[in-house]
């Protein structure tokens, strides 16, 4: 029973990465559009399927007095990870925007000292630095800012996912739903993008406007795979599967794009991946 519930964990968690993929391609074949404007349909779409579950699930829609505070911080922060993560997708190779956003649980590992109160042992500071040795190879540091600005905005955006992760973990354990947590962020991050797109907003044609729609469509089936691949399965046995929406991304990117990734990156990808890998064998033989 273990053994097959980890197999569907599996399959849903690289189902997951897969439509995490599909929103950063349709993103940037959404083309010449304002950030904020992407950002904006992608999460309306989200908005829309969350709304749905939670009406077919008729759930009240509570969220106690005490984590409202942490809802919020979730919503700013996978707002703030957002928003920089589609900035960083039109102006990077995909699969580096990818790579960079996946820093995001080695962010989480160093927030969760301050949110958590939890004390990260030698093993994982060890790694985490490694990791962000890896993410110099992509971020290619050289003298001039505007060349590495979209990368550190990149960086940005693990770190707003990292963040906002921590806060999703915390509101978990006590007790607040997936659904009523994707439809806050994603109503949050409407409101946030609103103001933009009344005074700013960029014409788009008919096509433009599908590839947003199935950004939208894409993140919600990356979010709610995610969402069962845990149920079914535990964080250490099926988390370095993610993974694999860099290389998703990188195939999607050299196929459709003609995106090659640089050696650099691909050794800062090698990286991130081996680190990732071994955080993942040593929990669970800890476990």
């Amino acid at each position: 029973m273990k053994t097959s519930n980890n197999i569907k964990g599996i399959i849903f968690i690289l189902l997951a990465a897969f439509g995490f993929s599909l929103m950063t391609f349709f993103v940037r074949l959404s083309g010449d559009l304002p950030t904020m404007q992407k950002a904006f349909f992608r999460n309306s779409v989200a908005l829309v399927v969350a709304g749905s579950v939670i009406l077919r699930s008729k759930e009240k829609f509570v969220i106690g007095k005490g984590n409202r505070l942490d809802v919020f911080m979730r919503c700013l922060f996978g707002t703030i990870g957002l928003i920089s993560n589609f900035y960083a997708i039109d102006r990077l190779g995909i699969a580096d925007a990818n790579m960079l956003n996946k820093l995001s649980p080695f962010f989480a590992i160093l927030l969760s000292i301050i949110i958590l109160k939890e004390v990260p042992n030698r093993f994982d500071i060890l790694t985490t630095i490694i990791a962000f040795i890896g993410a110099l190879f992509i971020i290619r540091p050289t003298g001039s800012f505007t060349a590495v600005f979209p990368a550190l905005i990149g960086l940005l955006g693990g770190f707003g996912a990292g963040t906002a992760y921590v806060f999703v973990r915390k509101v978990g354990k006590k007790g607040v739903k997936t659904p009523i947590i994707v439809f806050c962020f994603s109503l949050f991050s409407c409101i946030v993008t609103l103001p933009y797109l009344i005074f700013y907003y960029t014409p788009m044609s008919a096509k433009q406007l599908l590839f947003l729609i199935l950004a939208g469509v894409s993140a919600s089936l990356g979010q709610f795979s995610i969402t069962n691949a845990y149920k079914y399965a535990p964080a250490k046995e099926i988390s370095v599967f993610d993974y694999t929406q860099v290389i998703f991304a990188a195939l999607l990117g050299i196929i459709f794009l003609g995106e090659v990734p640089e050696v650099l990156s691909i050794i800062g990808y090698a990286i991130i991946i081996c680190v990732a890998i071994i955080r993942w064998n040593r929990n669970r033989k800890l476990d």
